[in-house]
């Protein structure tokens, strides 16, 4: 590797160069030998040297994120040219941090953050800003963990990020990790599932890789056993599709133990949205509907089936205008109005009122449900699940349609304007079928109805019989 500095070549065309290469040498050699650059903590022993370092990518062979680590002046980190991406050490044990040195390259953030983990999959951040200006930062922090990373989420330059060194202060032996106890919203997955790595692996184009489940409403409550567990009349009023069962009170037992509204007897999940109303009208949608499963990562291949009692909430009844649309698919429609945050002010006389609403589908894991309902899931960042959540599973994707039309004027949720609609999730499938559907429609690229036949290639089969039960 050349001796010369990366930030004096000329690969950053036009940047500004703050000091001549020599200096810059003299620089950060100088920072490395003196120890803390700006300091109170000038005790702190150094824990990030030579240990195991990983990136979410790297520009080259040339700059692994190892580079960052090894007190070389003349090596670096640097990353592709794109938000979000991060680098983390592992030190080894369980530490408590006390300070952070960055030394940046020229491409440096100006929005990061500084994070800590036990396992890598959930992490807390104890350092943030959205103002970096690059060149030296010592950031005085207080945190424990195991593994230290830096999360950049805005560039600086139109390049990726770059550091010639990433150093870890403090002291080995940091209090125990606590982990939330069952209970006060945490249910465990039993077994939890670790080891996985977020795939990015780029399997062959599929246009498709879904199934629907087909599931007619059943009945409205103002109940919401995930939200309002156990207090009937709690919840504003829900439709309810699948078990007909679904009330307050509702658990994975009694879904799994009731019947179904869905064309597959195996799939006795509850899912539950506001209910709509016209004037005092209530209004409910007619029918089967389509609830898609789908992959919403780009390595369809690497989908797995939900856990037993997973569940979770989709978008938010106090979501703004906004929310709603990034969320959406084309937000409300009928007719040829489409994108809206809110109902149209009119409906052609007929139609139907449509909405389309995604899920995410990276799950950490660890938790069939959290304190929020949200915190477990998240979705894909440029089609890869994030490090937190690395466990694909189905995105769940609502098409609802209700039967109004006309003047929309006094058309409402329950839980009020259009942009607040959400639903529920609870999954009571039986795992075999479950499974055989992921498998042959996700993972096998296909366009899947309910039974798991894709019409436009019969010769792959079907993955249910003519009853929509595993033949």
């Amino acid at each position: 590797m050349s001796s010369t500095p990366i930030a004096a070549r000329p690969r950053y065309p036009g940047l500004r160069r703050l000091v001549a290469p020599l200096a810059v040498t003299a620089l950060v050699a100088s920072a490395l030998v003196a120890g803390p650059l700006n300091s109170a903590d000038a005790a702190a022993a150094l824990l990030s040297h030579g240990r195991p370092a990983a990136s979410s990518s790297n520009q080259g062979a040339g700059t692994p994120a190892s580079a960052a680590f090894d007190a070389d002046v003349h090596t670096r980190w640097s990353s592709a040219a794109a938000d979000p991406q991060w680098i983390r050490v592992d030190l080894g044990s369980r530490s408590t941090i006390s300070r952070v040195e960055l030394q940046w390259e020229a491409a440096y953030a100006t929005a990061y953050q500084i994070q800590t983990s036990d396992d890598t999959f959930t992490w807390s951040t104890i350092y943030s800003t959205t103002t970096g200006t690059g060149g030296n930062q010592t950031l005085d922090v207080t945190g424990t963990g195991r593994y230290v990373r830096l999360l950049g989420t805005a560039r600086g330059t139109m390049h990726g990020y770059s550091l010639w060194e990433f150093r870890v202060f403090g002291t080995t032996g940091g209090a125990p990790p606590t982990t939330p106890p069952p209970g006060n919203g945490y249910v465990p997955a039993n077994p939890p599932v670790t080891g996985v790595v977020p795939s990015t692996h780029r399997p062959p184009n599929k246009e498709h890789r879904e199934f629907q489940a087909n599931c007619a409403p059943t009945h409205h409550l103002p109940d919401d056993p995930i939200v309002f567990p156990n207090l009937a009349g709690a919840s504003h009023y829900h439709t309810f599709m699948g078990s007909p069962t679904t009330n307050a009170y509702s658990t994975l037992a009694s879904l799994q133990a009731g019947g179904t509204s869905c064309r597959v007897p195996a799939d006795r999940s509850g899912y539950w949205m506001p209910t709509m109303y016209n004037g005092n009208q209530l209004i409910s949608p007619a029918g089967h509907q389509v609830i898609y499963y789908k992959s919403g990562v780009i390595d369809y291949t690497s989908v797995r089936p939900f856990p037993p009692g997973l569940r979770y909430v989709v978008g938010s009844p106090t979501a703004t205008a906004a929310d709603f649309i990034a969320g959406s698919v084309e937000g409300w429609e009928c007719g040829d109005s489409y994108d809206n945050a809110d109902f149209p002010a009119w409906c052609p006389p007929g139609t139907q009122l449509n909405v389309r609403y995604q899920s995410p589908s990276c799950w950490d894991g660890r938790w069939l449900d959290t304190p929020d309902h949200k915190s477990h899931m998240a979705y894909p960042v440029n089609g890869i699940c994030p490090t937190s959540h690395p466990v694909a599973v189905p995105m769940i994707e609502f098409k609802m349609a209700f039967p109004v039309s006309g003047d929309m004027s006094q058309v409402r949720l329950s839980s009020g304007r259009g942009y607040s609609f959400h639903y529920d999730f609870f999954n009571a499938w039986e795992p075999p079928t479950l499974a055989a559907l992921v498998n042959h429609c996700i993972r096998g690229g296909l366009q899947c109805d309910a039974r798991g036949f894709d019409l436009y290639n019969p010769q792959a089969g079907a993955a249910l019989n003519e009853d929509y039960e595993l033949p």
